[in-house]
């Protein structure tokens, strides 16, 4: 029969079912999964694969739950399957959790068949999805406005993991590198019908099924039926489509991973840093790409990002605005610094570096030339005068945070070193005006733990220099500058 070998084509092309793999069938005792569960029945002895028999009953539909529990037991039984029967408060979940009826019990199918794919050894779980899904799917995040991982709609080999269930940070045990089959998904629903009624298959219905409050529901029965008037065969043409848009999205995807270690400065579970250079020079595409992959890294449950989300992101990384900020979803936070952009929860401060220079006492007269160690520390700060011939152009783009180049003819007595104080100000490189120093730490992020050991050279009552930080401009080399202080904080042991 022609469904029988589309199926077979579908799993031979992508490799569906594997030797010696246990292949946990989610079956709702429906029409799709009854016939999906009677071909791979034909199929997997040829594979070599073994089935398994997976019910979760969602108690949502009183007798008639229990009921097509019942049924898909006697089914496995009689077909000498082995199968597992569960019952989840879906309802209950949605409410505790502020989910949506549907989407609670989604998360909860494919945990549990997840769960027990673990429990029977298994690396695949096979469930009843097909063409028709595919175009109401791609339609529904059409409508919702996706981009294109979700105009790609389904594929028919996934991972249970990349379907983002629940509230944990990162894959639930039970999920990871467990294999999502979709073997139906060139299949349409009229020839699974058919299917049923040619080997005299008695399928349960849900009558859920026809509730047009739900939001599938409506697709499928008003508006599909609707453009098919502007194209008989417009079902065709969506999941033809969806192909080229998930090849499409796979070369995206190659290419944030190429862009990846290129932009991002530093990865934890707590924070992402993108270097701002290297992003801007990016198309805008892979740009959005490299946000969107930000946020799911460290909100992983996350299922869907809104693309405003994004944009406001975007015009944060694109202005010039330090201290710009942009909201996120799941409390992240996109903060512009001078040379960066930190992707992290709001609050977030980066862990207290202990190779980062610190200064416990008041304040400690600095020699020039000469050396001051910083007590307690690794540290030292060192001065020396040389002429500006000397420094070629090293002055003008200067890597090093803990070297500064200050113009020594405006530089006043006394020189010392301190921590803040109360109304601190200066003009910070870049800025032409002055800034209080508390509002230049806030902005610039300067970790709250370190504000108040962060070195401060001063010269005749002026901050000069926010060690690792900034100078200020009104010190800063120009054209006259004929003699350079060259102040450098550097490590000794």
């Amino acid at each position: 029969m022609e469904l029988i070998a589309q199926v077979r084509r579908t799993v031979d092309e992508h490799r569906l079912l594997l030797a010696q793999d246990t292949v946990v069938l989610g079956v709702s005792g429906g029409p799709d999964s009854l016939c999906l569960l009677h071909v791979l029945r034909q199929l997997a002895p040829a594979y070599a694969a073994r089935l398994h028999v997976a019910h979760l009953n969602h108690g949502l539909r009183g007798e008639a739950s229990d009921q097509d529990a019942a049924y898909v037991a006697s089914l496995a039984q009689a077909w000498g399957l082995p199968y597992t029967i569960e019952r989840a408060d879906v309802a209950a979940q949605a409410e505790q959790r502020h989910l949506s009826i549907e989407e609670a019990a989604r998360q909860a199918r494919y945990r549990f068949l997840a769960a027990v794919a673990r429990q029977v050894g298994g690396r695949s779980v096979a469930v009843a999805h097909h063409a028709d899904d595919q175009v109401e799917t791609v339609l529904m995040h059409f409508i919702r406005g996706s981009g294109l991982g979700g105009l790609r709609g389904m594929r028919p080999l996934s991972r249970v993991d990349e379907l983002r269930l629940g509230d944990e940070p990162q894959p639930t045990t039970s999920a990871a590198d467990i294999r999502l089959l979709r073997p139906l998904l060139e299949v349409t629903r009229r020839e699974i019908e058919e299917y049923c009624a040619v080997h005299d298959l008695r399928p349960r219905f849900d009558l859920s099924n026809l509730d047009q409050t739900y939001f599938r529901n409506r697709v499928r029965h008003e508006l599909i039926p609707l453009l098919e008037t502007y194209n008989p065969n417009f079902r065709y043409a969506v999941r033809r489509m969806a192909q080229v848009v998930a090849a499409d999205f796979e070369l995206l995807r190659q290419q944030v991973a190429d862009a990846w270690p290129t932009v991002v400065r530093s990865e934890t579970e707590e924070a992402i840093i993108y270097d701002l250079a290297a992003f801007r020079q990016l198309p805008l595409g892979l740009q959005r790409s490299l946000l969107r992959e930000g946020i799911h890294r460290l909100r992983f449950s996350l299922r869907n990002i809104d693309w405003q989300h994004v944009e406001d992101a975007l015009r944060v990384v694109q202005s010039a605005r330090v201290g710009a900020q942009a909201v996120l979803p799941r409390g992240l936070v996109l903060t512009l610094g001078y040379d960066a952009a930190t992707l992290a929860a709001e609050g977030y401060e980066p862990p207290l570096a202990e190779e980062r220079p610190r200064l416990v006492e008041g304040a400690l007269s600095v020699p020039l030339p000469g050396t001051l160690p910083l007590p307690d520390t690794a540290w030292q700060l060192t001065t020396r005068v040389v002429e500006r011939d000397e420094l070629a152009e090293c002055w003008r783009v200067n890597p090093d945070p803990y070297t500064a180049y200050l113009d020594l003819a405006s530089i006043q007595a006394p020189l010392i070193l301190r921590t803040r104080e109360e109304g601190d100000w200066f003009q910070p490189l870049g800025l032409q005006r002055r800034q209080l120093l508390s509002d230049f730490m806030i902005n610039g992020k300067v970790p709250r733990r370190e504000r108040d050991t962060l070195p401060l050279l001063v010269a005749g009552g002026d901050i000069v220099w926010v060690v690792g930080w900034r100078i200020d401009s009104r010190y800063a080399i120009t054209p006259q500058t004929r003699r350079v202080l060259v102040a450098q904080m550097e490590r000794y042991v």
